[in-house]
């Protein structure tokens, strides 16, 4: 199954790392998007590690990321800096959806 995680808020660090971590361990494919207040998860190192795990792909809406002045040259280069086109494409992929 490929599990879509939209991070609009930057409030639920711990459950999107443990539902992330769990759908892992039960063979799923996570899409994570991250936009408006959700994007200053990139922070965080412990978010951005996910981007290393197998079967996990992560993007951001680059407009949200500017509009609250994250650094986002400072973020791997394996999270894609996108914008809601990725949102609609992690939708459209996705098998069920989840929303932080």
């Amino acid at each position: 199954m490929k599990l879509g995680i939209l991070v609009n808020t930057d409030k639920h660090l711990d459950d999107l790392l443990g539902l992330a971590n769990a759908a892992l361990v039960k063979g799923h494919e996570i899409i994570l998007f991250a936009m408006d207040d959700g994007t200053r998860l990139l922070t965080q190192p412990s978010c951005t590690a996910l981007c290393t795990k197998p079967n996990v792909t992560m993007s951001f809406c680059d407009h949200s990321a500017q509009r609250l002045g994250l650094k986002t040259d400072t973020f791997p280069k394996e999270i894609i800096r996108g914008s809601q086109y990725n949102n609609a494409v992690m939708m459209h992929n996705a098998d069920k959806v989840l929303v932080l």
